[in-house]
């Protein structure tokens, strides 16, 4: 339920703050719904940074919230890459079908 969700979302789940934005939109709290999107994009969620560059072509996230999005969302992705990882990407690539 909703109390699981919020519990995963405070525990740093990105996919549990995409969640819980995604509702609080349909339930039309928006800027309740924009912190938990900036949140998880911060988190490097893909999905939430794509949906905020949507809000922001449409006016209803300011520029300077998305640029910070963006960056935060940027610096996310590169804390993941390694060149390990990247090593092991290439070997997986290389055995897949």
């Amino acid at each position: 339920g909703l109390y699981h969700l919020v519990e995963a979302a405070i525990a740093g789940h990105p996919d549990a703050r995409y969640n819980l934005a995604v509702d609080e939109w349909e339930n039309e709290r928006y800027d309740r719904a924009v912190k938990h999107f900036i949140i998880a994009a911060n988190l490097g969620h893909d999905d939430s940074i794509q949906a905020l560059k949507e809000f922001y072509k449409r006016g209803l996230v300011s520029k300077e919230d998305f640029a910070a999005a963006l960056r935060g969302h940027q610096a996310a992705v590169d804390a993941t890459k390694s060149p390990q990882r990247e090593a092991a990407e290439e070997v997986n690539a290389a055995n897949s079908p």
